[in-house]
């Protein structure tokens, strides 16, 4: 049987690709700290560890037997990563160097897939944006990504360990937003929308709304992280998103919902539009899930 082991597998994204590989048959393994996920996002069929991937100890026992690693987790917001950068940077690069010291020693390992961020590309002046436009980060976060995306790609090369870093544009779905936990990754403005709906609150946008944002559905990208487990290449990049984009008073709009202005945020990006040609050609992964059927289960 297929092993895989899924860190940040209770958070938002995470549990959507473990779902995906239990669904399939694998044995999934999930490895969380729950600093920002929730132990009921975890498949009933997977097995939980929990613990953080800083502690290399833990990695490696739960990486032996492993066939593919997919690391997920991060503390994914923005703002957040500008009030605590040391602890931001802690989790996201050091973390991720810890997996790829504890992916050394995984005899059976067969890839690695790393989650990345759009973030890198700052305000991209080619839209759609290719993997190969300028690195232009905007805030801590996006920085800590871009580092820790290279890290595991130069860490790899240098181990023998295939990568594939998977740079996500605005992931949203089921499970994206927790009143509880309102720092749970990757939390994005559809969640926030969705849940403000359904409390009975305006709609906040911030700025003009003018910003433009390319929205992909959590089930594409959990499968997007599946053919990145299975393609041939490695060593490689790949954009994740929905391959269009919309304003935010355009996505307002769809939720038929008050609203109201809020202040600006510093440090994000005018515009996300994803270029999705090489994942199309290299990995045959598309998206699937289109705005107005993935808007029917938000958050």
């Amino acid at each position: 049987m297929t092993t895989a082991v899924v860190t940040g597998g209770a958070g938002f994204i995470g549990s959507h690709v473990a779902d995906l590989l239990v669904a399939r048959g694998w044995d999934v393994i999930v490895l969380d700290d729950l600093s920002t996920g929730d132990r009921a996002n975890v498949p009933a069929q997977a097995r939980f560890v929990e613990g953080s991937v800083t502690d290399l100890t833990l990695l490696r026992e739960t990486y032996a037997g492993a066939d593919y690693v997919f690391h997920l987790a991060a503390l994914a917001r923005i703002q957040p990563s500008f009030d605590d950068p040391v602890g931001h940077e802690e989790v996201n690069v050091v973390g991720t160097i810890r997996c790829l010291e504890a992916a050394r020693g995984a005899a059976r390992l067969r890839k690695v897939v790393v989650s990345a961020s759009s973030a890198c590309y700052g305000t991209p002046d080619l839209v759609p944006t290719p993997e190969t436009a300028a690195i232009r980060c905007l805030s801590p976060y996006a920085l800590q990504k871009y580092a820790a995306e290279q890290h595991a790609l130069i860490l790899g090369e240098r181990y023998g360990v295939p990568v594939v870093a998977l740079r996500y544009f605005n992931v949203y779905g089921p499970r994206s937003f927790s009143p509880r936990n309102p720092y749970n990754a990757h939390t994005s403005v559809v969640g926030i929308f969705a849940n403000q709906k359904l409390a009975g609150t305006p709609l906040t946008i911030t700025g003009d709304g003018e910003q433009q944002r390319d929205l992909v559905h959590v089930q594409d990208v959990a499968a997007a992280n599946l053919a990145a487990a299975l393609g041939e290449p490695s060593g490689t990049v790949y954009n994740v998103g929905g391959g269009s984009t919309i304003t935010i008073n355009a996505l307002a709009a769809l939720f038929d919902h008050p609203h109201t202005f809020v202040a600006e945020r510093r440090g994000e990006a005018r515009i996300t539009w994803a270029c999705i040609d090489r994942i199309r050609a290299e990995l045959g992964w598309a998206p699937a899930i289109d705005l107005r059927r993935g808007l029917e289960n938000a958050c």
